[in-house]
């Protein structure tokens, strides 16, 4: 297999305003059914990013959820790394203490894959607007008290800086290794996301799956970021590439530095030029 390339989609891959370009979609597909292999690294879900990504050709697996999940564009699963009930609670119950704050769980029940976003009925200001733009959205659930799901994909808090900071350094004295957290400013709204995750669902590990389950080196494997929580992907891929917007600890981790910004295709951009003169 020759080069395959994988990039993040928001600030990355997506314009600003959450849409595909039409260079982007002219290349993209043009590529694809030249058989070059193209992917996506989403804090997203299979349903947001399929929803995005409308029109294009998906031809190698797809790195969901911030990592927690690996699938198929037909839903079918590659590895999934979920937090079970237990851990989930006390996540919970430790915030809760802590903040009297609690997450979204995007996660499901059952063998099926069929994604549920679960919120409470008790929002702070920061979540009352992601509810919002998520209206009509049919994997939404209003809950008055929040419980985990069998299968716990990411357990989601929004607060102030400060707030989450607090609440990062208490979760990382409690669980240790046991979780994954990620705390970083958010792109669309004035506040900052803790996400916690299984200890093996960040993208950096579910790079790894998909590099195996295509049976390929990373040295072959160009990496799209703009954010912190791509710095795993850009350690373990032959070429880690970042947008111009990107954050600036993610423009220091990366190989290259593109000019254009995701407003300006850069992706695209670079796609083009590469395999033209490769």
């Amino acid at each position: 297999m020759s080069d395959i390339f994988i990039t993040d989609l928001d600030k990355t891959f997506l314009k600003s305003d959450l849409s595909v370009g039409e260079f982007s979609k002219e290349i993209w597909n043009d590529l694809a059914k030249r058989g070059v292999p193209l992917g996506i690294a989403t804090a997203r879900s299979l349903k947001k990013s399929l929803e995005f990504l409308e029109g294009l050709q998906l031809n190698i697996p797809l790195i969901l959820l911030d990592g927690a999940m690996v699938a198929t564009m037909d839903k079918k699963p590659i590895r999934i790394h979920a937090l079970e009930r237990n851990m989930t609670e006390d996540v919970i119950q430790t915030a809760k203490r802590l903040l009297d704050i609690e997450p979204f769980i995007v996660g499901y029940d059952g063998q099926i894959i069929n994604e549920r976003f679960l919120y409470p009925a008790k929002l702070n200001v920061f979540q009352e607007q992601l509810v919002r733009s998520y209206e009509n959205d049919s994997r939404l659930r209003a809950k008055e008290k929040i419980e985990p799901m069998e299968k716990n994909l990411k357990i989601v808090y929004m607060g102030t800086k400060e707030e989450m900071a607090a609440l990062q350094r208490e979760l990382q004295r409690v669980f240790c290794n046991s979780i994954e957290i990620k705390n970083s400013k958010d792109v669309y709204f004035d506040c900052w996301f803790l996400t916690v995750l299984h200890p093996f669902g960040d993208k950096s590990h579910a790079l790894e799956d998909v590099l195996e389950y295509l049976d390929i080196s990373s040295k072959q494997l160009h990496v799209f970021g703009d954010s912190l929580n791509d710095i795993g992907m850009f350690q373990k891929a032959g070429r880690a590439i970042a947008v111009q917007n990107a954050h600036e600890e993610v423009k220091k981790q990366a190989d290259i530095v593109l000019e254009r910004t995701n407003d300006e295709e850069a992706v695209a951009h670079y796609l083009v030029n590469f395999l033209n003169t490769d």
